[in-house]
């Protein structure tokens, strides 16, 4: 297994691309979401792409336009489709021997996947999509949903430590009663990203597992608008965004290779 650094066209415009070589026939293209390089936040892409090639798996990463070591502006998930078809071609053009390709995306990476109903996969591994109107460049602090809200405090509340906080006047009981209130208000309809995410992942021809990270509110949000029901959703308890805990990366890493090997 090697890591091979390269450029390739898009539209005109030199991108940055990684591939870490193995001799499957299976192989994994990682999207980059926001403004991430393609190692990803905490190296995290950069060493799942390690780990899954030494599975036998090939990983391409990529820098869509206007991100790390890419030509152009960067106009975010909404109009990334263009960099992550020629991102596609040129995995098939540097790996001929592979037969299907699996697609991950983190964020509105998974987002700009389901838009574009995983058009060219085989595969798709959604994690925490975000479903706010906004792009995830404008803002890391999405607005919270009430279930969301609720989420948050019932964990409080099975916490020892929290209840004693309270007990002894540690908490803001006015922040505490302005979130018991949005607690209670009725769930949102679901945005009109949600539905047209919705829309386009009911294309796809193809198997999908949506991954939710247990404390992370991006996913949490996205739950509000989507199915519960939904038996594609996956969740890792405690898990936070970008997955940076041992046990939370391997726990991503086992979903990814599991994906690969339906």
């Amino acid at each position: 297994m090697s890591r091979l650094q390269f450029h390739f066209g898009c539209r005109g415009l030199k991108l940055a691309g990684s591939l870490d070589t193995a001799p499957g026939i299976t192989g994994l293209l990682i999207v980059n979401g926001g403004n991430e390089i393609r190692s990803g936040a905490f190296s995290g892409q950069s060493q799942l792409a390690a780990n899954i090639a030494k599975k036998g798996f090939p990983v391409f990463r990529f820098d869509r336009r206007g991100t790390g070591d890419s030509e152009g502006e960067n106009r975010g998930f909404r109009k990334s489709t263009g960099d992550i078809e020629a991102a596609l071609e040129a995995f098939r053009a540097m790996a001929p021997q592979v037969e299907r390709v699996f697609a991950f995306g983190n964020c509105d990476a998974a987002s700009a996947l389901m838009l574009m109903g995983g058009s060219g996969f085989d595969g798709l591994v959604l994690s925490n999509p975000w479903t706010i109107e906004e792009t995830a460049e404008d803002t890391n602090t999405p607005t919270h949903s009430p279930d969301a809200i609720r989420s948050r405090y019932a964990s409080k509340l099975k916490d020892p430590r929290e209840i004693w906080r309270l007990l002894k006047g540690g908490v803001d009981v006015r922040k505490l009663a302005h979130g018991i209130k949005a607690s209670l208000r009725p769930a949102p309809a679901p945005s009109s990203l949600a539905q047209d995410m919705d829309a386009g992942l009911k294309t796809f021809g193809g198997n999908a597992r949506i991954l939710l990270s247990g404390a992370d509110r991006t996913a949490q949000v996205f739950e509000s608008s989507w199915d519960k029901a939904d038996l594609r959703i996956k969740r890792c308890t405690g898990a936070g965004h970008a997955y940076v805990e041992p046990e939370h990366r391997a726990w991503l890493e086992e979903q990814v290779l599991s994906a690969l090997r339906d």
